[in-house]
């Protein structure tokens, strides 16, 4: 192959590499803060289980999310919210 020829697939082949990189690389990580931050201006008292309810959010698990945040002592609805929060 010349010299010349190489060049463009070279940069051909990098450009490809990257943009796979692109369209592998996961989605943003879930925001377990944003969860814990709503439990505490919403529900304080439920500040305890908050963190690993959020992470149980966090990693797809909601219905643990949410049934440990009541269980905490939030209501459903600052449960439910909170644990939307950590996805």
């Amino acid at each position: 192959m010349r010299p010349s020829a190489r060049i463009p697939s070279i940069l051909a082949g990098l450009a490809l590499a990257v943009g796979g990189a692109v369209v592998v690389a996961p989605s943003a990580h879930a925001d377990v803060p944003a969860c814990e931050q709503y439990v505490a201006k919403h529900a304080p008292k439920a500040t305890d289980g908050a963190v690993e309810a959020c992470y149980q959010g966090a990693i797809g698990n909601q219905t643990s999310c949410d049934a440990s945040l009541v269980a905490a002592g939030a209501s459903k609805d600052v449960a439910q919210s909170a644990c939307e929060a950590s996805r």
